[in-house]
């Protein structure tokens, strides 16, 4: 599940994917964003978005399945979903 197919649930279905409304997921990726920069010096980009960030983080959050089976669902290693999680946390 990425962003492109979650905003096309209907809200009680997102609320119930994620713990929260869309308006209050738009609320967090607007109050991150300012935090949000992709690195300018060569280098491994981030492979995923700043929304299927916080999507990776609510699932985390909302389900508590391990690292290694949200990278696995979304494509990353167990470190980068860590990295992620650590991340959205700390901001």
């Amino acid at each position: 599940m990425n962003y492109k197919i979650a905003r096309k649930l209907p809200p009680a279905q997102f609320k119930r994917r994620f713990g929260l409304s869309h308006e209050t997921f738009q609320l967090i990726l607007k109050a991150l964003k300012p935090f949000w920069r992709t690195p300018s010096t060569p280098g491994a980009k981030p492979k995923l978005p700043l929304v299927d960030w916080i999507l990776i983080c609510l699932e985390y959050w909302r389900e508590y399945r391990t690292y290694f089976h949200i990278g696995s669902s979304w494509g990353v290693s167990e470190a980068t979903v860590w990295r992620i999680v650590r991340w959205v946390e700390d901001h």
